[in-house]
C-alpha cells in the first residue's frame, strides 16, 4: 500500500530549473542589481555634471589675452557670462558656485579688466573683487619748457587738448580755489602760472581733466621747493615770484650746467645797477623760438622785452628746473654785467664791461670756439 504523501517521490526527481534559489541568493542579486543602478546613476549624475560645471563654454584655447569690460551694476550670473564667452573662465555656472562659495560673489567690481584666456577661477574672482587696475598715461615736461609747449605734448600724450589745458594754465592763476591751495601763488599777480608747472614726468590716470593735470604740476612745485632757503632775494628786495622768474630766464639762458649761477649772478648785477637786463630769451618767449634774434625783435613792445623794460618782467617765461631755482636763490659772486656765448658746446664768455663784451662777442662771430 503507497501511502499518498510519498507518491512518485522516488519515480520523478524534480529538475535544478523549477527548484527556488536559496533566501541569501536572491539578496546578493538584489544587491547587485541595486549597485548597478546605483553606479548608472552616479555615472549619469556625473555626465551631467561635467556638461553643467566643467564644459568649456568658449571652446577659446588658454593664454590669449583679452579685454573684458564688466557693466556696472552686473549681477554675478552676468559677470559669469561675460567672463564665459570670452573664455577667461570655462565655465559660467562654476564660476557662480565657487564666488559664492569664496564669498567673493558680492565683491566683483565693474570695469575694463585685460585678462587671460583659461585663467583659474580663483585669480579671476580676485582680480575683480580688487578692481580694475588703473590706467596711466607717461607725460615727461622737460625742463625750459613754456605752457604752450607742455600743452602740446598733453594733448599728444593724454585725453586732453592743448586748447582746454591752456585754458587752466594760462588764465587760472588767480583763481581762488588755487590760491588758498597753494600759498607759493599769491606772490603772482599775473593770470598765467607759467613757470610754476614743475618739470617732470608724470603718471596721469587716463580720464584726468586739464584742471587736474595742472595741479599735478603745482603740487610737484610745491614739494620741490618747499624747502628751498629764499633770504638772499629777499634781502634785496625781491618776492618769491621773482626768483621763479629770473630762474626762468635762467634756465633758458644756460647751455652749461655750471654756469647757471654765474648767469644769476649777472642778473642780480644789472638790477642793482638799474640796467636793462636785455636777456635775449624774453624777447623769445614774445616772437617765438627763432635761431636767430633781428634788431626789429628787440623793439617788440612788450613788458617781457628786456632791452625796452627795466627790471624783471611781470612772470616767468618757461618751467625752470631746481638747479637753475637753486642758482636764482644762491648766485656767484662774480663782477661780471655782460656774456655771450662764445662755445660751440653752448658756454658764455662772461665780462665785467661793454668793451669786453664787444670784443668777445665780435669774435665770437668769426667762430665759435
Amino acid at each position: 500500500m503507497i501511502d499518498p504523501d510519498d507518491a512518485g517521490l522516488d519515480a520523478v526527481a524534480p529538475s535544478a530549473e523549477h527548484t527556488s534559489p536559496p533566501k541569501s541568493e536572491r539578496s546578493r542579486r538584489l544587491h547587485a542589481i541595486a549597485a548597478a543602478s546605483v553606479a548608472l546613476i552616479v555615472v549619469l549624475a556625473a555626465v551631467g555634471a561635467w556638461d553643467l560645471l566643467l564644459r568649456s563654454e568658449s571652446g577659446m584655447p588658454a593664454g590669449a589675452t583679452v579685454q573684458v569690460i564688466i557693466p556696472s551694476r552686473s549681477h554675478s550670473a552676468e559677470i559669469a557670462r561675460i567672463l564665459a564667452e570670452k573664455g577667461v573662465v570655462p565655465n559660467a555656472l562654476m564660476f557662480r558656485i565657487l564666488a559664492r562659495l569664496s564669498g567673493n560673489d558680492a565683491t566683483l567690481k565693474a570695469g575694463t579688466y585685460d585678462l587671460t584666456t583659461g585663467m583659474p577661477y580663483g585669480d579671476v574672482t580676485a582680480r575683480l573683487s580688487k578692481g580694475p587696475e588703473m590706467v596711466y598715461d607717461e607725460l615727461q615736461v622737460p625742463e625750459g619748457w613754456t605752457i604752450d609747449q607742455i600743452a602740446a605734448r598733453v594733448e599728444a600724450r593724454t585725453s586732453v587738448t592743448a586748447k582746454d589745458f591752456i585754458g587752466v594754465a594760462k588764465r587760472q592763476a588767480q583763481d581762488p580755489a588755487l590760491l588758498a591751495k597753494y600759498p607759493f601763488l599769491r606772490y603772482n599777480k599775473t593770470k598765467s602760472l607759467e613757470g610754476y608747472l614743475f618739470p617732470k614726468t608724470y603718471r596721469i590716470k587716463a580720464g584726468a581733466d586739464a584742471r587736474q593735470i595742472v595741479e599735478m604740476m603745482l603740487a610737484q612745485f610745491g614739494r620741490e621747493t618747499g624747502d628751498l632757503d629764499v633770504s638772499v632775494p629777499q634781502g634785496r628786495g625781491l618776492t618769491p615770484h621773482d626768483v621763479v622768474t629770473m630762474a626762468s630766464m635762467i634756465e633758458r639762458e644756460a647751455r652749461v650746467p655750471a654756469e647757471r649761477p654765474v648767469i644769476a649772478s649777472v642778473i642780480y648785477n644789472r638790477l642793482a645797477k638799474g640796467m636793462l637786463l636785455e636777456i635775449d630769451a624774453t624777447v623769445l618767449f614774445i616772437v617765438g623760438n627763432k635761431t636767430r634774434l633781428l634788431y626789429r625783435d628787440l623793439r617788440v613792445d612788450s613788458p617781457y622785452n628786456t632791452y625796452i623794460v627795466h627790471g624783471l618782467p611781470p612772470g616767468p617765461i618757461a618751467s625752470p628746473g631746481l638747479a637753475s631755482l637753486e642758482a636764482a636763490l644762491r648766485p656767484a659772486d662774480t663782477g661780471y654785467y655782460f656774456y655771450v656765448r662764445t662755445g660751440k658746446d653752448g658756454s658764455h664768455t662772461f665780462t665785467q664791461t661793454k668793451v669786453e663784451f664787444l670784443a668777445a662777442k665780435a669774435q665770437a662771430k668769426k667762430g665759435l670756439k
